[in-house]
Order: C-alpha cells, then sequence, then structure tokens
C-alpha cells in the first residue's frame, strides 16, 4: 500500500507553487482561444470562399496541423523557429504562440461548420437588400454561425485546457509542473501527481457542467 501524507498542504503550498502555474494555464487557453478563433474563422472564410488561391492554402493549413501531435507542433516551434530566426524564445511566449495557431485549425472547421449550417438564403437577401459580402458574413452570418457553433467551441476550449499540460515538454511553468515541483521540494511526488488529477479533474468537470447548462440555454432559444 501506498503509505501517502498530505500533510505539506497549507495556503504556502497553493501560493507559493500553485498559483503561478495555474495563471499561467488560464491565460493560455483564454488568449490561444480568442487568437485560435480569429485566425480559424479566417482560415474557414479562405475555404469557403471559392477561390483555388485562398482555398488551397488553408485548406493545407488546417489538414496538416489537425493531422500532428499537439506535442510535436510545440517541440517544433520551440526548438526550430529559435535555429531559423536566430533568436531564442521563451518556454511560455513560445507556447502562447503553438497553442494559437494549432487550435485555430480545429476552431476552423467548426466555424466552417457553423457558417453552412445558415442557410445560403439568408446571404442571397444581404446582398440583394445591398450589404457587401463581408457584411453579410459580419452583421448576418457569423452571428448566427457563433450560436450554433456554441458548445462545440466550448467544448473545444475545455480540451484546449487539458493539453496546456503537454508544455512540460519545453519547460514552460503550468499548473501540472507547479505540482511537479511541488513535489519534488516536499518529496512526495505521487501525493502531488494525484492532487494535479484531481484539480484537472474538478475544473474541466465544472467547465462540463456550465457547458450542459448553456446547450440548454441554447435550445431554449432556438
Amino acid at each position: 500500500m501506498l503509505n501517502l501524507d498530505f500533510g505539506f498542504l497549507n495556503w504556502g503550498f497553493a501560493t507559493g507553487f500553485i498559483a503561478k502555474g495555474f495563471v499561467f494555464s488560464i491565460q493560455l487557453t483564454l488568449i490561444a482561444t480568442a487568437g485560435g478563433l480569429v485566425l480559424g474563422t479566417l482560415v474557414a472564410l479562405m475555404r469557403l470562399s471559392g477561390r483555388a488561391w485562398l482555398v488551397i492554402p488553408a485548406a493545407a493549413y488546417a489538414n496538416t496541423l489537425r493531422s500532428i501531435p499537439l506535442v510535436m507542433v510545440i517541440l517544433w516551434f520551440f526548438l526550430l523557429v529559435p535555429m531559423l530566426t536566430g533568436r531564442a524564445m521563451g518556454a511560455e511566449l513560445s507556447a502562447l504562440i503553438t497553442f494559437t495557431v494549432f487550435e485555430a485549425a480545429y476552431f476552423s472547421e467548426i466555424m466552417r461548420a457553423g457558417i453552412q449550417s445558415v442557410p445560403k438564403g439568408q446571404v442571397n437577401a444581404s446582398l440583394a437588400m445591398g450589404m457587401s459580402y463581408p457584411q453579410a458574413m459580419q452583421l448576418i452570418v457569423l452571428p448566427q454561425a457563433l450560436r450554433n457553433m456554441l458548445p462545440v467551441l466550448l467544448t473545444q476550449t475545455i480540451i484546449l485546457f487539458q493539453d496546456t499540460s503537454l508544455v512540460y515538454a519545453i519547460g514552460a511553468y503550468d499548473l501540472l509542473k507547479g505540482f511537479e515541483v511541488a513535489g519534488k521540494n516536499f518529496n512526495r511526488p505521487v501525493e502531488t501527481y494525484l492532487l494535479a488529477a484531481a484539480a484537472y479533474f474538478v475544473i474541466c468537470f465544472s467547465l462540463s457542467m456550465l457547458l450542459r447548462h448553456i446547450q440548454k440555454r441554447v435550445q431554449i432559444i432556438r
């Protein structure tokens, strides 16, 4: 049997080791979600433009990144970009850029499906009223697409938060790294990894309950 001892738990444990990593994990999730959503929407519009010079690179971008494990992209960006540019890049900044670029590929597919769920007749009606195509997309199509795909977008955000633990590969100080450092300092690695699993479970389960509530609200609106 494991001789578990959680006697080291105190306020200093939370503020000294966990808080910094938790803050970075939340920042990484929010920035990658916002940036990925903006970039992903642009990629989705390029794929739906019908113009080959836009469709081909956008499709190549989305399909390539969705076919590569995230941890490999993290390592490639962290190791190769400084070699190509000749300038070192911090682990945290590297993680922020990598997650934004990577998640954009997934958000682009979600947004493309959401845009295609809006009847084309609404776009035609908007054009007939004198709107330009960008105006029709901005004012008519995208608001409906975002509402239709909100549950899927939030689900992808929860997955993104779970994936932030992969930045340990480049030494970024995220939530998991905080528990790892605490385990080494207190010589209790098993206990701290159990606490890390519990923390991720509580956070992701709470977000899942929030997602379920939002899904019910969206269904009521419809």
